[in-house]
């Protein structure tokens, strides 16, 4: 399905949903103009709001970050002071603006001065909040993963199109800034200049082991039952949340009920990008198989070194491996282009490619990356930066590089992996119905038992 044909579809659908109350903001009723400022509250200040969302965002003067919620009160006094002192230096105002705070997200999304979030928390609670803001008529930035299951996922983007929202997938490999060359290399191979593409290589990183962890008392800044949300309950300790005293990277990251590994955390935005690359962003592989390497012991379960090799509709076969080079490389029948991140990184803390890695963006033949692309040819979508498109998209109303239905299909991609991982065999699976065909016990996988009062099921 192309990407206009799904959005036709999906801007006929009806607004709203039975059951949830509709706090509407005020950019519902036509109020944000080009000279009006979008009103925002930042959900989640962590080391991807501070050191990347928030800075990203709120250098923009037509909008202005007015709210925080974090479920950690130490890290909600950090949010509302690290924005207040943002403003007073940029204004000379040392009292420019009170920020907001909430230690509950939902007061958050009640606030109808409030045009828009940034859902900056970790993935487990990625699904259930959009869908929550995009009830309550909020315009959203939703860091990646979609989602935690495909089901989550897929519940997530009909809220979103039948409510309306702009939404954004942080798949920020499809913006000018800080990477073009992803662009350049996807519209390269959308027209041919490798020939009729057959191969994709992609490379990710892996997480390593750790050690038992002991039980702690649950720090009293910290509403732990709802740092859980849907996830069963189980015993607080540092390693298993957030460092208390900094913001390195967490170790919520290392644990499968939080976070599915790097087949998602960096399986999202290279599968992305090749999905980009091949024109295939609402669809899917039909089939997959994979095998992965587990911690025998330890607190972090997720997944170490790994293969999955993937097939599509197009005849086009995918092998995703922690053996490769991080990045993504498009075989075709007249030669090859090969593109990444190189060294740099989102935010300090990021486990990446050696300082001294690959060139950015290389071919089998340095003409190819020379080429131009003729007026009549494919021109991806320009977006001079993933929250500055978000932002620039509020106004116009217009879908932005990285809408729903696209981080939904990337993010189930990466979980129809990391399910034929987990059960070490060949699965088919059919992308239109988003279903396994005749294995009970992969489908099972799609979703996940959602312990009350939390999780998507409950929101619906």
């Amino acid at each position: 399905m192309k990407r206009r044909d799904f959005l036709k579809g999906a801007a006929a659908a009806a607004v709203g949903a039975a059951g949830f109350p509709m706090v509407l903001p005020s950019v519902v009723f036509g109020r944000t103009k080009p000279n009006d400022r979008i009103q925002i509250g930042q959900i989640g200040f962590g080391r991807i709001a501070r050191g990347h969302d928030l800075p990203e965002t709120i250098q923009h003067d037509f909008c202005r970050v007015v709210a925080v919620a974090d479920v950690d009160s130490k890290r909600l006094a950090d949010g509302k002071r690290w924005i207040e002192n943002y403003y007073a230096k940029k204004t000379g105002q040392e009292k420019y603006l009170d920020v907001k705070t909430y230690g509950d997200y939902k007061q958050l999304l009640a606030d109808p001065s409030i045009d828009a979030v940034i859902i900056s928390t970790p993935d487990h609670w990625h699904a259930q909040i959009a869908m929550e803001a995009a009830l309550a008529g909020k315009d959203i930035y939703l860091q990646k993963p979609a989602s935690m299951t495909i089901v989550e996922g897929r519940q997530m983007s009909d809220v979103v199109h039948r409510t309306g929202r702009i939404l954004q997938i942080g798949s920020q490999q499809r913006s000018r800034k800080p990477w073009p060359h992803f662009k350049r290399a996807c519209e390269l191979v959308r027209n041919g200049f490798i020939g009729e593409i057959q191969r994709i290589q992609i490379g990710l990183p892996t997480d390593p082991a750790g050690q038992e962890e002991p039980e702690m008392p649950i720090p009293p800044n910290l509403n732990y039952d709802m740092w859980l949300g849907s996830t069963p309950y189980v015993y607080y300790t540092e390693k298993r949340v957030h460092p208390q005293d900094s913001y390195d990277r967490p170790g919520w990251l290392r644990c499968d009920a939080y976070c599915c590994g790097m087949i998602t955390g960096w399986g999202s935005h290279h599968v992305d990008a090749a999905h980009w690359g091949m024109g295939t962003e609402y669809t899917g592989p039909i089939e997959v198989e994979g095998k992965a390497e587990y911690p025998k012991s330890g607190l972090w379960d997720v997944h170490g070194e790994f293969d999955v090799y993937a097939k599509y509709t197009n005849g086009v076969s995918m092998h995703i491996s922690s053996r490769y080079p991080n990045g993504v490389r498009f075989e075709g029948t007249e030669g090859w282009i090969f593109v990444t991140r190189g060294a740099e990184r989102v935010t300090a803390s990021d486990p990446t490619a050696p300082d001294e890695g690959p060139a950015p963006l290389q071919a089998s033949d340095p003409k190819i990356l020379q080429a131009e692309i003729p007026a009549n040819g494919i021109h991806l979508y320009e977006s001079p930066e993933q929250h500055l498109d978000w932002l620039q998209c509020i106004q116009s109303r217009r879908q932005p590089v990285a809408p729903v239905e696209v981080g939904h299909r990337s993010g189930s991609a990466c979980l129809v992996a990391y399910i034929a991982m987990k059960l070490g065999r060949k699965l088919t699976w059919d992308p239109v119905r988003e279903v396994f065909v005749g294995d009970e016990q992969a489908n099972a996988m799609r979703s996940r038992p959602q312990r009350k009062p939390y999780g998507t099921n409950y929101v619906l």
